[in-house]
């Protein structure tokens, strides 16, 4: 959130912020009663007798619960816990329908018309098409600066990129609702992957007369959230390390939904998430380091291979880091295998790439990564030593010194710290200083440009490569080195909306085209693709895991 709620002193002052909150947010039944968010909130807090509440683990902060607004996947996995969109992914990832009971497709592909189940939000009003209308509207509006609002266009919505830009209104953004319960969507071309995009946060749905009675607190408390999904938060604020949740009774598919309640609980430090595990605290926990050594042979540990590339972004904009041989030398003086194999040790891979394995089949049914290749940063320390003589003479200096922002969790730092002593070694005469600092504000840095090296992550919000290669073109929120190729701008606008977008194979090899440009350019510097080792108690099932979008979830777990 743009504001966070501020702690007021003056009891006067804390009288008139609650009645704020309470006429913005309190959940009513159908007769009008208020429900207390407080007693919820202990109810929930108590375990709602200790039986089906299932304590999860997260290593960050939640930094918006604001669909629009947010842009990591903690985030984004809390939203999906309280709000359905028009699809959600089923077990093994693939969109089935969610608030959307059935669609009418045009021949040509380019008008999809839902019809809407009838399902309501917490607080006794209907989900509506103009709830889908309103948020859409919004994730392109210029005023609300939405850090995902290309991903409407990336859905091919009619419109989307001109309204973005400013350059046309929000009327002629291509979604209408014909009626309350038909929501029509006109898309500039086919997009294969528009209902695995529907599942993504971003395209849920917001109430518009409850987001504007909430103004500018909207999405910072639970009276300033409103529920259609699977739970309600009973407690929960910006930058909270607890956040609670209980299971929303008048939720449409009520029936599926298992446990009593929810609480994730941030804890940072490995030793004390795995004590807080083995005490019986935390019911799925993730391990790092030295712990997965340690518990891999338990039953109750779980290896998933998640999407995540993580990567260190140059700043092009930094003296030095414009020099292509120096990004060269960076990219390739690393031992990714050693990150992997003796720091990491949870699965992970190393990346030599710039698009993950795994993410998408093409045409021929091969996943992208088959088809690419995948040796663009082979660690090769005497070449990055000749990239660092040559950088060295065409820029006139023997040494350079560089400030990497990293978060603060354990894993992060230790990677850091690792590839700090690796380029330190590698290359002499480069210095690379660390600053730790938490997430949310490592990624404000980054957007902002007030980076020089960041280490930094991208998972995928879509089955699709141009999930990760729409990043790096010109106009991009998420090109964060300001890097730009007018032939690789070229290749991904007619990848999303021009000639290549109506010849899949065409596109698909257009694709290997534009990585390769990207990672022959040095414009990221990849480390590795993220693998996920988790503790699960032996009592609980049903944690969906997913590579794409939401990374886990929880409608359909049980704690026996």
């Amino acid at each position: 959130m743009k504001k966070k709620l501020k702690r007021l002193a003056a009891v006067g002052m804390a009288g008139i912020m609650a009645w704020s909150l309470s006429a913005c947010g309190s959940a009513k039944t159908e007769t009008g009663e208020t429900k207390t968010s407080l007693a919820e909130t202990e109810a929930t807090e108590s375990g709602n007798g200790g039986e089906r509440v299932l304590n999860v683990h997260i290593d960050v902060e939640v930094a918006s619960l604001d669909p629009q607004i947010a842009t990591d996947g903690t985030s984004f996995e809390v939203i999906a816990d309280i709000t359905d969109g028009l699809y959600e992914l089923d077990a093994g990832g693939k969109p089935v329908p969610g608030l959307a009971e059935s669609v009418d497709k045009s021949s040509d592909g380019l008008t999809l018309t839902y019809h809407l189940r009838d399902v309501k939000w917490s607080n006794g009003t209907p989900v509506t098409a103009n709830d889908f209308v309103f948020a859409w509207r919004r994730a392109v509006d210029p005023k609300t600066a939405s850090e995902y609002a290309f991903i409407v266009g990336i859905a091919g919505i009619k419109n989307a990129d001109a309204v973005a830009a400013g350059e046309l209104p929000l009327e002629e953004l291509g979604v209408t609702a014909v009626d309350e319960k038909t929501l029509k969507v006109e898309l500039d071309v086919p997009v294969p992957y528009f209902e695995s995009l529907m599942a993504f946060p971003t395209f849920y749905p917001v109430n518009q007369e409850f987001f504007e009675s909430c103004g500018d607190q909207y999405a910072s408390t639970p009276d300033t959230l409103l529920s259609n999904g699977p739970f309600k938060i009973t407690s929960y604020e910006p930058a909270a390390t607890t956040i609670t949740l209980e299971k929303n009774p008048d939720y449409w598919d009520a029936d599926k939904v298992k446990l009593d309640g929810m609480k994730y609980q941030v804890i940072k430090d490995s030793q004390q998430a795995i004590l807080a595990y083995q005490n019986g605290d935390l019911d799925v926990v993730t391990l790092s380091g030295e712990q997965v050594e340690q518990f891999q042979a338990d039953p109750e540990f779980k290896n998933i291979m998640a999407g995540y590339l993580w990567y260190i972004s140059p700043n092009l904009k930094v003296a030095g880091l414009e020099n292509l041989n120096l990004r060269k030398a960076l990219s390739l003086c690393f031992d990714k295998e050693a990150v992997c194999n003796n720091i990491l040790k949870d699965g992970s891979i190393p990346a030599y790439f710039a698009v993950p394995t795994l993410l998408a089949a093409g045409p021929d049914g091969k996943d992208y990564r088959e088809s690419a290749g995948s040796d663009y940063f082979k660690t090769d320390k005497a070449k990055a030593l000749s990239y660092w003589e040559e950088a060295k003479k065409e820029l006139g200096v023997e040494s350079l010194t560089f400030n990497m922002i990293v978060e603060d969790t354990e894993s992060a730092i230790n990677v850091a710290q690792f590839l700090q002593s690796e380029i330190q070694t590698t290359l002499p005469g480069i210095t690379i200083n660390l600053e730790q600092m938490p997430k949310k504000n490592r990624v404000e840095r980054m957007q902002q440009g007030q980076f020089e090296l960041g280490l930094t992550r991208w998972g995928p919000d879509y089955a699709d490569p141009m999930t990760y290669l729409d990043m790096w073109t010109t106009d991009s929120p998420n090109n964060y080195g300001f890097w730009s190729d007018p032939e690789y701008d070229s290749i991904i606008e007619s990848s999303k909306k021009g000639e290549l977008a109506l010849d899949p194979e065409k596109r698909w090899n257009a694709l290997i085209e534009a990585e390769k440009i990207v990672c022959e350019d040095a414009v990221i510097l990849p480390v590795y693709q993220k693998g996920n080792a988790v503790m699960q108690k032996a009592n609980v099932e049903g944690i969906e895991f997913h590579s794409i979008a939401i990374n886990r979830y929880f409608k359909h777990a049980v704690k026996n």
